[in-house]
């Protein structure tokens, strides 16, 4: 492996070793405190813009797979940071035609991806900690910490760039995978409702679960305007996770806005702040934001204690709604808000991802609970 260093925009400057692919890569640096999953992770369109540090510390002891693949365009995020990466995986499931090899570092080359190993993990997440979420340059070719640092400093913030067309479909499409047998979330004999998927940079698992919840799936492109798909004739509608800052989103803020006494509504995590915004709310950013799939979310309207997955960055503030919703979670690391309801049209939304993938399937009830307010049955 050959040599590699991390420069942070406030000049920290961590030095390890190369994996995946050689070159420069800049992104906002996050911490994740999953112990697994680091390719539905790397997949996840939510994380464009950033470079990912995992927490646990041997990472790609499985290698990746095919089935494991959370979006078509393969890794999404800018970079990935591990203490100690494993180039021997050692798993049944390893390989396959689209992952292209079983080790994850094999992967990360064929898709162009850089990565760093060898550093404090536990510094550079401490540091996240104290000093919050920032821009960061991994580079195999350059070592020059003054030079990195105008490359990473000239760089555009995720807050001043729509990473959502980024990720977004170019066209509607229906989801084809029939996913009920895997979480067994309805009777496969139920007539299936039709949902539309406004694509945010949606995960393949989102869409597994709305199989599985007895939907029919129909995803569309960011930017479909709210009246193409009022002539869908769908029965409800659903806000999709994605990345970045959700004021930059604005076209999604004005079509949720038409929606919303329209058809009733779901959103989850980027979609939650766009359905905030749209009923004229503000979103507020985290220090270092919440990644990881071990939450612990209280829902407020039954007292369950829920263990949730969760990337995001920016939160609704529930008080600057002026009463149309009410907060339906919260977060028990930090008291921050994980979910709405409104308080009077058939609309609800969630912080945290309730499909997991990776993570624990605590919240995937959500999916039924969406199903039956527009009519199902649960």
């Amino acid at each position: 492996m050959n040599r590699a260093v991390l420069v942070l925009a406030d000049g920290t400057v961590f030095e390890g070793t190369n994996f995946g692919a050689a070159g420069e890569t800049i992104g906002e640096v996050v911490f994740n405190t999953s112990m697994i999953g680091y390719q539905e992770i790397l997949t996840d369109p939510s994380y464009k813009g950033q470079i990912v540090a995992m927490t646990y510390t041997q990472i790609g002891n499985y290698g990746v797979n095919d089935e494991d693949v959370e979006s078509a365009g393969g890794v999404q995020a800018e970079g990935l940071v591990v203490k100690e990466y494993l180039d021997f995986p050692s798993n049944w499931r390893a390989g396959g035609g689209n992952a292209g090899c079983k080790s994850l570092g094999g992967y990360m080359q064929d898709q162009g991806i850089v990565g760093i190993q060898g550093i404090d993990t536990r510094a550079l997440t401490i540091h996240l900690r104290n000093y919050g979420s920032q821009m960061g340059i991994i580079s195999t070719v350059d070592f020059d910490v003054q030079s990195l640092l105008v490359k990473v400093r000239a760089h555009p913030e995720i807050r001043a760039v729509d990473l959502v067309q980024e990720v977004s479909t170019d066209k509607p499409y229906r989801w084809p995978q029939d996913c009920r047998p895997w979480y067994n979330l309805t009777d496969k004999s139920e007539a299936e409702l039709k949902v539309v998927v406004y694509d945010l940079g949606v995960k393949y698992s989102i869409l597994r679960c709305l199989a599985a919840a007895g939907f029919a799936v129909t995803v569309v492109p960011a930017l479909t305007p709210a009246e193409e798909v009022l002539e869908m004739d769908c029965d409800g509608v659903v806000l999709s996770n994605g990345p970045g800052d959700p004021a930059t989103v604005t076209y999604a803020v004005a079509s949720a806005k038409k929606l919303l006494d329209k058809k009733p509504l779901f959103g989850i995590c980027l979609g939650h702040q766009i359905l905030g915004l749209a009923m004229g709310g503000r979103t507020y950013k985290l220090k270092f934001g919440h990644h990881g799939g071990n939450h612990p979310v209280v829902d407020l309207e039954t007292g369950r204690v829920e263990i949730t997955a969760q990337n995001h960055n920016y939160c609704v503030d529930i008080g600057s709604l002026g009463g149309q919703a009410r907060l339906t979670h919260k977060n028990l690391y930090d008291g921050t808000e994980e979910g709405m309801r409104h308080t009077e049209l058939p609309v609800f939304s969630v912080q945290h991802h309730p499909e997991a993938g990776p993570g624990p399937y605590d919240a995937i009830h959500l999916f039924s609970r969406f199903k039956e307010m527009i009519g199902g049955r649960g």
